[in-house]
């Protein structure tokens, strides 16, 4: 089960990130958007319905989630650039899930918000100071975390959902 549940493996930081990797890190959230469109596009309504394993998300869920943890992820960006190590709320990613906008509005308005959200955090992130990424903020999952690990989780976050949505397809040859 949790091959399935982290097909890429759970997340784990790298605390001596270098420039290049730094670097290679945000070029990566450019290529997100395109390679979840890649992933979906073939996929019906009845196929976005379907949870990538028993008792997780369907497809169209895990989308909105992306979206909506990609906006939580770079409102904390922007806290921890401009306040002195906060603590990052949490929100109840698994009540979110259940919302009837997670069940009824079509992906296209998550993917084009992450399109554009990307957007804007690739414009901060490639403004920052070297020194600015050991910039630092609280949260409940991780605890006190720099600006360099919170980019590796959301980039290794995205993966991971795209992950699950391609073995998804694997498993049901789709």
């Amino acid at each position: 089960m949790d091959k399935i549940r982290y097909p890429i493996g759970q997340f784990e930081a790298n605390p001596h990130f270098s420039k290049v990797e730094r670097i290679h890190c945000i070029h990566q959230i450019a290529d997100i958007v395109k390679t979840l469109r890649d992933v979906v596009n073939p996929l019906n309504y009845d196929q976005l319905q379907v949870s990538y394993r028993p008792g997780g998300w369907s497809t169209q869920q895990i989308i909105h989630h992306m979206a909506d943890n990609d906006m939580n992820a770079y409102l904390r960006l922007k806290r921890a650039l401009t306040e002195d190590e906060p603590i990052a709320n949490s929100y109840r990613e698994d009540l979110f899930a259940e919302l009837n906008e997670y069940k009824n509005m079509p992906i296209e308005m998550s993917v084009l918000l992450l399109e554009q959200l990307h957007k804007r955090m690739n414009t901060l992130l490639n403004s920052l100071r070297t020194e600015e990424f050991q910039r630092k903020f609280k949260t409940q999952a991780l605890g006190l975390i720099t600006i360099d690990i919170a980019l590796q989780r959301f980039v290794w976050h995205n993966q991971h959902h795209i992950s699950q949505i391609k073995l998804l397809k694997d498993s049901k040859r789709w």
